[in-house]
Order: C-alpha cells, then sequence, then structure tokens
C-alpha cells in the first residue's frame, strides 16, 4: 500500500474547481479506478490543504498530519507552497523569503525522517490582470517574487536531494487560460494539467 500525502494551501485543497474538485482528488479517482477494476495496487491519495496556510501552519502540523496517515509499504510527500508566503498584505511581508526558505527545509528534513520520495512543487503563475495589484483579498503578488520564491524552492530540493516539479514553467505560457477568474488559483483545465503532471509519478506504485 502505498499514500500519497499532499501538503498545500487553497490550491491544493482545489478552490474554484467546481468540476474535478482540484488536482488531489483528480489523482484519488484515477487511483481508486485502477484498484478497482484493474487489480492495480492499492494507493491513496490525502487532501491535506488549507485554504491561506502558509509554511508556518505546514511546520506546525507536519508532524501529527504524516504519522496520522503513514504506510507500513511506501509513502509519497508532496508540499505545494508559496502562494501565501510571498503575498503582501496591509504593507507586511506574510512570509519572509528567509524565513520560507528555513520553513520548508526543515518541513523537508522531517519529511526525509519518514520517507525518501518527497516532491517540491513551485509556485504557478498569476494572471497578468493581477500582477502588482492589490486584490478584493487585500493580498498583493508579483511574478517577479513568485519567480524568487521559486528559485529558493528549486535551491532547497537541490540541497536536500529531493525532487522539484516546476509546474511554473508547465502554466506560463498558457496562464490565462489555465486559472480562474480570481488570477491566482487554477480552473478545471489548469487543474487537470497539474494532476497529469504527478500521474505518472504515482502511477509508478501502481503497477
Amino acid at each position: 500500500m502505498t499514500n500519497c500525502l499532499f501538503f498545500g494551501d487553497s490550491i491544493t485543497y482545489g478552490e474554484y474547481d467546481g468540476i474535478l474538485g482540484g488536482y488531489v482528488d483528480f489523482l484519488k479517482r484515477f487511483c481508486h479506478t485502477e484498484y478497482y477494476t484493474n487489480n492495480a495496487e492499492e494507493v491513496n491519495c490525502f487532501n491535506l490543504g488549507i485554504g491561506g496556510e502558509t509554511t508556518f501552519g505546514l511546520l506546525n502540523r507536519f508532524t501529527t498530519e504524516i504519522e496520522a496517515r503513514l504506510s507500513p509499504d511506501n509513502n509519497l510527500v508532496f508540499l505545494f507552497y508559496g502562494a501565501n508566503d510571498l503575498a503582501i498584505k496591509d504593507n507586511q511581508e506574510l512570509v519572509s523569503l528567509n524565513d520560507f526558505e528555513a520553513n520548508l527545509q526543515l518541513t523537508v528534513k522531517k519529511a526525509k525522517v519518514y520517507t525518501d520520495k518527497v516532491y517540491l512543487i513551485s509556485i504557478i503563475p498569476i494572471s497578468k490582470q493581477i500582477d502588482g495589484v492589490i486584490v478584493p483579498s487585500g493580498k498583493f503578488r508579483s511574478t517577479g517574487k513568485i519567480e524568487l520564491f521559486n528559485q529558493s524552492i528549486e535551491k532547497i530540493a537541490k540541497e536536500e536531494k529531493v525532487n522539484f516539479l516546476d509546474v511554473y514553467t508547465l502554466f506560463k505560457e498558457d496562464k490565462e487560460s489555465l486559472l480562474s477568474k480570481d488570477g491566482v488559483h487554477p480552473n478545471e483545465v489548469g487543474y487537470k494539467l497539474i494532476a497529469e503532471y504527478i500521474k505518472p509519478i504515482v502511477r509508478e506504485y501502481l503497477f
């Protein structure tokens, strides 16, 4: 039995996707279908996304969450953070780049105690309509800062010798057709794209 633990914010939770339920639900349905119809091995996908969460929240709950869902066989940990950390609200950074790096790296080290199958996912692009604009939620994001945080995510992946999944590049060229109206979250097409990108990793444990 393989357990896939998807930690993240509202993008992992699947916000703004009323069709697929987000990328984790897509993967969950795929694994269950293969298990029940094609005699595949059991692969469970746990959606551990919390809307608005930063890496401080992740760090606080990580050990409790993973220990409650450990498989005796294989465990995969996916960390999809940064979209909230990098935001500015009321002229204050929610999480500084230094704190983000420290939180993420410490979480990776914690994850490696339980498994060597750790995946860091880059932050997706935002729409040009909200790039450098304060949105109704009061948050301010910019492409430059997203790219800066993504460089840190990739650097940590290399330092810790874990996997880096570059969904930023996956979205970049066609981002306007892959994002929801809020310009931050994927739409159902974008969520499916993320799921299809991750699916080969999960599929390896089905057969």
